[in-house]
């Protein structure tokens, strides 16, 4: 095979409609990345790990992918500088998106499912897809601004509840839990992604019931919650419960893009005319390896918002998870900053949420953002109405410029929150 059809330039990439990948690997010095890095171009595209014949030239200019870089970490030049056994690198790949058209299964085991032929343990950091192959993802139906406009909330974050306990609940005892949280005025109340549609529970009948305890609340506080409903299920059984829920009334849909799979969840977005939530649960399998699986900004973020999420539950560095501070800023960015045509996603914070952590996601990224309180609502000592007020003050107080502290004087749900579950101050 002749190099010259293996490598390219970026600048002559970005022309073109290819989908650069960036992969991180680990490789013990006697390697030679580079025949590595050529090895999984062709690997994952035309070829295989022996030469193989009816590879003709028209293959090779047309599917077969590209090296376009190769970084060393630390940025090496001289041999006499490296030390090291083990290798760390960068490599860029160019991968033809005429190979896998405009969807999600086939982009992935292009990216990340050929490696039993290139023998490569890489984990995707970043991908920059052409826009030509994005245009066929419709995105976000509501986005930010749609999201504000249904709730009717202009400028403040929005607050979501997480019913809790998370299963083993009857439609009847989740809609009782609901109604006295929905006293407080959230704009969400969403099922806990552990509770999907088992036969003790089903959804439809969550959503009956629920929203008649959202009916009842509304008529005492003029305020509207709206439900959102965890219709995540097998292949099978998703379209009838899809369709289901929203003849039962649903106003609002979620579903974990990484246990549904991306292209299911794009599937049921682009039919459906109510907003839908994508949930993280279980990315942590594709995300947490440092050798395998891909990046979170990439799972959670780019590819989330691709699938349609108007909102994304994600998770950030202050609740008890490990999270770096640059991957929850790069998730962020992936949902909300300018991406073709896409309308921005609403990030949820989610994850040991409490009023303590309110100035700090509003520094972090402003008022564009739900604010998404399980255990501190349903947990607070004068109830979960109390808890939901309690979430208000503090982001009310932060868009006056008020500290938690001054607040919490003329706020007793505030003032007990901060004394139950603490004032970090983190302001990083």
């Amino acid at each position: 095979m002749a190099t010259v059809n293996t490598f390219a330039l970026p600048e002559d990439i970005r022309t073109q409609d290819y989908a650069l990948a960036t992969y991180f690997i680990q490789l013990d010095k006697s390697v030679d990345v580079i025949k590595k890095a050529e090895t999984m171009a062709v690997g994952q595209t035309i070829g295989t790990w022996v030469p193989v014949p009816g590879v003709t030239d028209e293959m090779r200019r047309n599917h077969c992918g590209k090296v376009v870089n190769i970084f060393d970490a630390p940025p090496f030049e001289l041999s006499t500088q490296i030390s090291e056994d083990l290798r760390t690198y960068f490599i860029q790949i160019a991968y033809p998106t005429i190979n896998f058209d405009n969807q999600f299964p086939q982009m992935f085991t292009t990216l990340l499912g050929n490696d039993a032929s290139t023998s490569a343990q890489v984990k995707l950091v970043d991908l920059q897809l052409p826009e030509s192959f994005v245009s066929a993802f419709k995105g976000p139906k509501y986005g930010i601004e749609g999201l504000r406009k249904l709730t009717g909330v202009e400028k403040d974050p929005l607050v979501l509840n997480m019913i809790k306990p998370c299963t083993g609940i009857t439609p009847e005892a989740g809609a009782g839990i609901f109604y006295e949280t929905a006293l407080g005025g959230p704009d969400f109340i969403k099922d806990d992604e552990l509770l999907g549609n088992p036969s003790f529970c089903r959804v439809w009948d969550r959503v009956k019931a629920y929203n008649a305890a959202a009916q009842a609340a509304y008529e005492k506080t003029g305020k509207e919650t709206i439900y959102i409903a965890n219709v995540t299920d097998s292949a099978e059984r998703l379209w009838d419960t899809v369709d289901r829920c929203l003849e039962a009334g649903a106003k609002a849909l979620m579903m974990c893009f990484t246990t549904l799979s991306y292209s299911l969840f794009q599937a049921v977005s682009e039919k459906v005319d109510v907003p839908v939530m994508g949930h993280y649960a279980a990315s942590g399998m594709m995300n947490e390896g440092t050798h395998n699986g891909l990046s979170s900004h990439l799972s959670i973020g780019k590819f989330a918002r691709m699938a349609g999420s108007d909102l994304v539950m994600m998770n950030t560095p202050y609740g008890g998870y490990p999270l770096t501070r640059q991957q929850y800023f790069k998730t962020m960015h992936q949902l909300t900053l300018p991406y073709y045509h896409m309308k921005p996603t609403m990030p949820i914070c989610g994850g040991g949420v409490h009023p303590g952590l309110v100035p700090q996601f509003i520094k972090d990224f402003g008022t564009d953002i739900v604010l998404a309180a399980g255990g501190a609502v349903q947990g607070h000592p004068m109830g979960a109405a109390a808890g939901i007020r309690a979430m208000k003050q503090a982001s009310a107080a932060v868009t006056a410029g008020l500290t938690l502290e001054e607040a919490a004087k003329d706020h007793e749900e505030l003032a007990c929150a901060l004394k139950r579950f603490g004032n970090p101050g983190y302001l990083a």
